[in-house]
């Protein structure tokens, strides 16, 4: 059955019967949408990057060339459950696949190398912490490895939302296998992300990336910052009830996400004392613990698990009908992967994110603390509150939900142009904002006055001080530091304070307004800010809007406020498109020639806004987000270089 030996020379494309052939012996008669794309691509270039969502089809991709090769194809997986699965499920079609763990005793982890050694299996799936033991480096270098596959590859970025240290051993393993194909899957990959993954693992800057499958418009997604514990309650009940009708109705199941052991805890009785067949699950737990809530849960046994984040990975349950987030994850990318995980069955599902006033400093604080008790690395810090303030852009909204989402992980080609079932799209529909502030000169004003009461309360208050001294309240704090004498004080009084807690949320999320202070973080005016406040720097942003949201149980719509302006699909012509994939190459470029990652260059948002905005020199540069002076002259002149390129007739 094979079509390529050892020595052979690279694959010139695999003829149909084959294709279909192998395809058959898993059991299919039909290709996905992409998966036959992404085999022959694998297959005829050698190498692909491919991201495709959690149930999408992309162990396909790697197990079908598997029985296409001679040789054992090498699969990195961080998780002894799907390596397990998957091992399962290929032996039921009768493919000789095995996988190495810990788990395993001595005796039967020596058979199976031996195994691998005399080519027993098509497929051997390994942790990455495997590729540390000299023997098994050792057994590589003499086994004919047509394909290494990297499962969850976005692991290898060093400052991502789920870093893996025994990942960066991949690219060295790579090395030593220079004739073999190499495949880099994951679900969750931004442009950036993906240049460092090419970056580490030391394949080519022109190798093939697929992006696909990203469009769930079976999801209603839907966000509500909640003011108080019982608002929060009646928000998950009412979805709950949505969802899943009543206790007992068997309409399918819902996961609920808590960001501590504690909170999953306290749900977990709340919604049991309701009567909902409810568990708990965080790693606090037993380990046999664990694995009993996962079976009963995947034996349709559970209604609701409520978890922490340590829920979800080899979660194969189709009828998921909601997922709900008690409080925002770390990023867009952990957000994704967690509320995809319902309607896979692909009916309707739905996805909500609650947040609450406390989110950004807690936020901060995480990210600032170290498990180590060691300080992080300012980059480190910088990066991963970066990527937190691009899930609350995404929160405060603005355009469609998963248009939204699309952009962000680089799928242009899946827009909906509106998939009409967000709440976004909902209340657009029924009249849109209607009660936002839209005069730009006002908008610039109100924005000036909420950053002037920061700028008075720089390193000493929260932010709640700064609403104070902007309604012009009695304070305690004011007043020990004399600042109801400032003129600040009760600049803004018309609005309320819930309103004005939003706005400075929004110049948290501009990248105008920060937090520092350990656990009781205080609010300091950034230098990007104190240029907006002065008039120096443009003040794009849509005011939150002054009337709140209801559960959609509860209204006929459900509602978002508007986020911070950022170039959007529709700003991007031909033009600005090949700008930003040219962009993407020069950061990769520099990135590579100094030995760091890409986003230290760039993030994606800056060189959108570049490709947008077009800038011809160093001052209009520093106008963009994320390009402060230092960034300017380290960068600049690279990043105008390749704009003026562009702009240069053909």
């Amino acid at each position: 059955m094979s079509t390529l030996s050892w020595n052979d020379e690279p694959f010139a494309g695999p003829d149909g019967p084959d294709l279909q052939a192998a395809l058959s012996r898993f059991g299919h008669r039909t290709f996905r949408p992409g998966q036959r794309e992404a085999v022959e691509t694998l297959l005829q270039q050698g190498s692909l990057l491919l991201v495709a969502p959690t149930g999408g089809g992309k162990s396909l991709t790697y197990q079908l060339p598997a029985l296409l090769l001679d040789g054992v194809t090498l699969v990195i997986s961080p998780l002894i459950s799907l390596m397990q699965d998957q091992v399962s499920a290929l032996e039921a079609h009768g493919i000789a696949a095995t996988f190495l763990a810990s788990t395993l005793g001595a005796g039967e982890l020596a058979e199976r190398v031996r195994g691998i050694a005399a080519e027993r299996y098509r497929l051997a799936y390994v942790a990455p912490e495997r590729l540390g033991f000299p023997g098994f480096r050792s057994l590589l270098r003499d086994l004919r490895c047509p394909l290494v596959a990297i499962d969850e590859a976005h692991c290898i970025s060093e400052w991502g939302h789920d870093f893996r240290p025994e990942y960066l051993a991949i690219g060295e393993l790579l090395k030593e296998l220079p004739r073999t194909r190499v495949l880099a899957c994951t679900a969750t990959a931004t442009p950036v992300v993906r240049d460092e993954i090419l970056e580490r693992l030391g394949l080519p800057a022109e190798t093939p990336q697929l992006v696909r499958g990203f469009a769930r418009p079976n999801l209603a997604l839907r966000a509500h910052e909640v003011a108080s514990r019982k608002d929060r309650d009646r928000w998950v009940d009412d979805a709950v009830a949505e969802a899943l009708h009543e206790p007992g109705a068997e309409r399918g199941a819902a996961i609920i996400y808590a960001s501590t052991r504690r909170t999953a805890e306290e749900e977990y009785l709340r919604l049991e004392r309701i009567g909902w067949r409810t568990a708990v699950y965080h790693a606090g737990l037993e380990g046999e613990m664990r694995t009993a809530v996962h079976r009963a849960f995947s034996a349709g046994e559970v209604e609701i698990v409520v978890a922490t984040n340590a829920f979800g990975m080899g979660i194969d349950r189709a009828d998921v009908r909601a997922v709900i987030h008690l409080a925002p994850p770390g990023s867009i990318e952990a957000y994704y992967q967690e509320v995809g995980r319902a309607g896979r069955d692909g009916q309707d599902a739905l996805g909500l994110l609650l947040l609450s006033a406390g989110d950004m400093p807690r936020r901060r604080y995480l990210i600032e603390s170290d498990a180590s008790g060691l300080t992080p690395d300012p980059e480190v810090v910088h990066h991963k509150w970066n990527l937190f303030l691009e899930l609350m852009r995404f929160a405060e909204g603005g355009s469609c939900r998963h248009d939204a989402v699309l952009r962000y992980f680089g799928d242009e080609e899946e827009t909906l142009a509106g998939c009409g079932r967000c709440d976004v799209c909902i209340r657009l529909a029924v009249g849109g904002a209607g009660d936002v502030e839209e005069d730009p000169q006002a908008v610039a004003l109100v924005v000036r006055k909420a950053l002037s009461a920061v700028a008075r309360v720089h390193a000493r208050f929260g932010l709640g001080a700064a609403v104070a001294l902007l309604r012009g309240v009695r304070d305690s704090r004011l007043e020990r530091e004399g600042l109801e004498h400032t003129s600040t004080f009760g600049i803004l009084s018309q609005h309320s304070e819930d309103w004005l807690t939003r706005l400075l949320r929004r110049c948290v999320t501009a990248g105008w307004v920060d937090f520092c202070g350990g656990d009781r973080p205080v609010v300091v005016l950034t230098e990007e800010g104190v240029g907006v406040m002065r008039g120096e720097r443009p003040a794009r942003l849509l005011l939150p809007p002054k009337r709140r949201a209801t559960s959609p149980k509860r209204a006929k719509s459900s509602t978002a406020s508007s986020g911070t302006r950022v170039p959007e699909a529709s700003d991007f012509d031909e033009t600005a498109l090949a700008l930003f994939e040219a962009l993407r190459s020069h950061r990769l470029e520099v990135a590579r020639a100094e030995g760091v990652p890409p986003y230290v260059v760039a993030s994606d948002r800056t060189l959108r806004e570049i490709s947008v905005e077009r800038p011809s020199c160093l001052s209009e540069l520093q106008r963009v987000h994320g390009i402060g002076p230092s960034k300017a002259e380290r960068y600049g002149s690279g990043l105008l270089d390749v704009v003026r390129r562009h702009a240069a007739p053909a």
